[in-house]
């Protein structure tokens, strides 16, 4: 069993001892300990909190505890029921809420489910926040309400609908150029609320002609989650027949999108926002955000536009808040997570999918000959397996020493940027391992490079 308790939110596989996996206890105390931060800081006088989830086997048992614990900490719920992330996100705006939860493991296995933590502008808590409910949960320092002050639960299941409307107002979606365009779209959900969501904006944006894969909303995912290129053999096969123009693929959760070319080949995941950023740059310049682990065809998409690139550490909440900070226009992570600010300030793979298609219709070219005309990188993920005996701190430190030459960024652990090439280094928040991103211009080189730099890790704690 394994409970992950970070400032992002608490992540555990279900069963087991309070503690040790995210068990009803575990559910109730971290819910309590979040009701009561936002009590203390909200300036909402709602009194209300959007509870949103994935289709996870466990996701109507965690719901009953979380929504039960509201109220009893004397909150009233909005549950909004099967919905994704970003629309869990917008519902906590549109309903002038204190806050909201979302319960989903997003791309982990069958057996994890999440209490993700928003705040009352519908994003994910920062760091100070998030380690205060940490500190609360883990003093027990909350108190439930009397009989009189109990809560209650109000069902609205309209934000689905109300999210795929937001996502069609946008300026920058051309409902009348995809229809046009007569596309035929397969689509893999892995049997979670994508499945149910997806084909909904599909219909809406135009596309009449849609394959649907693992779409049934039962929580029993059809292969493993992440929508990596070893998870997604069977859309690929499907594209290889010459079926679709384009499939799409999201995570159970939906705030990552895959997309897969006509040839059965993969567009890689970086490419999504590369893709998305190229369309939104040349009707609206601005500045761009990515994290540091994010490929470089970004930045040089950007520069070729005249406009300016920033890198962000990773996490959403690091990428929201250099976005803010820089105005930026379009930005998001390199696991296809598009953050588009007109929309709002999360990733969302409904906004991708529409902004997409828009660019294809548009541009009257394959899916294939749209990835050919980007910059191309390769990314090489590796990690160091971290023992007692391991300095990492002392490791990143001597690791800029010795490239102290080339452009270094220790934002987020050490990024040593080269002149065709770069590798990031940091320690996982999660495991016990350190991360070795490495990018060039082909997954050979990508893959020397963090073979290079595994063997001066090796030399310095030998």
């Amino acid at each position: 069993m394994s409970l992950i308790k970070s400032i992002s939110g608490i992540r555990g596989t279900i069963g087991g001892k309070p503690g040790e996996g995210l068990s009803p206890v575990d559910v109730v105390k971290f819910t309590a300990a979040y009701a009561t931060l936002i009590r203390k800081t909200t300036t909402r006088t709602s009194n209300l909190i959007v509870v949103g989830r994935d289709a996870r086997l466990s996701g109507k048992m965690v719901e009953r505890l979380v929504v039960s614990t509201l109220c009893a900490m004397g909150f009233d719920v909005v549950n909004i029921g099967m919905a994704s992330t970003p629309t869990t996100e917008i519902a906590v705006v549109g309903e002038g809420a204190c806050g909201g939860i979302i319960l989903t493991a997003s791309h982990n296995p069958v057996q994890w489910n999440a209490l993700k933590l928003l705040n009352e502008k519908g994003e994910f808590l920062n760091d100070a926040e998030g380690k205060e409910v940490l500190r609360i949960a883990a003093a027990d320092d909350f108190e439930f309400v009397d009989v009189h002050s109990l809560g209650h639960e109000l069902t609205d299941n309209t934000w689905n609908i109300r999210h795929i409307r937001q996502v069609l107002d946008l300026d920058l979606v051309d409902t009348d150029a995809i229809a046009k365009a007569n596309f035929t779209v397969a689509i893999d959900a892995v049997n979670s609320v994508g499945g149910v969501v997806i084909p909904q904006l599909l219909k809406a944006l135009g596309v009449k002609n849609i394959i649907e894969l693992n779409c049934e909303a039962t929580g029993k995912f059809a292969h493993t989650p992440e929508p990596i290129p070893e998870n997604l053999t069977q859309i690929a096969d499907l594209m290889k027949e010459g079926r679709a123009d384009v499939g799409f693929v999201v995570d159970p959760d939906v705030d990552r999108l895959a997309i897969v070319m006509e040839n059965g080949e993969m567009f890689v995941e970086e490419y999504t926002l590369v893709a998305v950023a190229d369309y939104v740059l040349s009707h609206t310049p601005g500045s761009t955000v990515s994290n540091l682990s994010s490929s470089r065809a970004l930045r040089d998409v950007t520069q070729a536009h005249g406009c300016s690139y920033s890198a962000a550490a990773v996490g959403e909440v690091n990428v929201v808040t250099k976005m803010k900070e820089t105005g930026a226009v379009i930005g998001g992570e390199g696991n296809g997570g598009v953050i588009y600010p007109a929309a709002h300030y999360g990733r969302d793979a409904l906004v991708g999918v529409a902004l997409f298609l828009t660019l294809l219709a548009k541009s009257g070219k394959k899916v294939s000959e749209l990835k050919a005309g980007y910059p191309q990188y390769a990314i090489a993920k590796n990690k160091v397996q971290l023992t007692p005996e391991i300095d990492v701190d002392a490791i990143l430190a001597a690791m800029k020493e010795r490239y102290k030459s080339e452009k270094i960024t220790d934002i987020d652990g050490v990024k040593i940027d080269f002149a065709d090439s770069w590798v990031h280094l940091r320690k996982s928040n999660t495991e016990p391992i350190i991360r070795i991103y490495a990018e060039a211009h082909t997954m050979q080189e990508a893959e020397a490079l963090a073979s290079d730099i595994k063997a001066v890790i090796a030399s310095l704690h030998a």
